[in-house]
């Protein structure tokens, strides 16, 4: 699967169902020696898509359940 195919659908946490942002709104982290995604890092938003804070939502590639069509259900237990 490419990034473009992943980009613009919305994270949703299979554990209490918050929407926790849009892919294309998030850094991606990569494994330098292979170049695989490790984790997306998500920025905390506020209103008209300003970032409110420092603060960042760390989302590891082993997480993720399943993507869709238009959502990536992850499953990130709140910390």
């Amino acid at each position: 699967m490419r990034y473009q195919e992943l980009s613009g659908k919305e994270i949703v946490n299979l554990e209490d169902g918050r929407r926790l942002g849009l892919l294309g709104q998030t850094d991606l982290e990569l494994d330098p020696k292979t170049g695989q995604i490790k984790a997306f890092i998500i920025p905390n938003y506020g209103l008209f898509g300003l970032k409110r804070d420092q603060s960042q939502i760390r989302i590891n590639w082993d997480q993720i359940e399943k993507v869709g069509k238009d959502t990536i259900i992850i499953r990130k237990t709140n910390e």
